[in-house]
């Protein structure tokens, strides 16, 4: 293993420890928790009548190797979903807990995740939000 695929795979497991959160990852029926931390990328759509729009789309940074469904590696996969639950109260005041509801979507040039560094340690999928769930 070279210096640099060592200090990638460093600095990875110091994201997973220091800068995450536990998401569920899922397709179909099958689902995994993983490790996320969590990005934004900004896009600019232009519509039919030539509006130029920022779109915010939610990243979620993982490692590769986390994703495995059915006992597989897979990659993501665009219609794929990520829940990440979040309370909703203010600072020492009890709140509602509520999953939002992320799905796996292209970017407009067609991508819906690329690798964060040369050997693909980690990933950065690009979603956006479709639904939030009160529980």
């Amino acid at each position: 293993m070279d210096f640099l695929h060592r200090g990638v795979s460093w600095l990875n497991q110091q994201r997973v420890q220091h800068l995450s959160q536990c998401v569920v990852y899922q397709r179909g029926d099958e689902s995994i928790s993983i490790a996320a931390t969590l990005g934004q990328t900004s896009v600019e759509i232009t519509d039919d009548t030539g509006a130029t729009v920022q779109s915010p789309q939610m990243d979620f940074i993982v490692s590769g190797d986390a994703l495995v469904l059915g006992g597989v590696v897979i990659v993501p996969k665009v219609g794929d979903r990520i829940f990440v639950t979040a309370s909703t109260g203010v600072a020492g005041v009890a709140g509602v807990a509520k999953t939002l509801v992320y799905e796996v979507l292209s970017l407009p040039d067609g991508r819906h995740y690329r690798p964060c560094d040369g050997n693909g340690l980690m990933l950065r999928i690009h979603a956006k939000l479709v639904d939030e769930v009160l529980e």
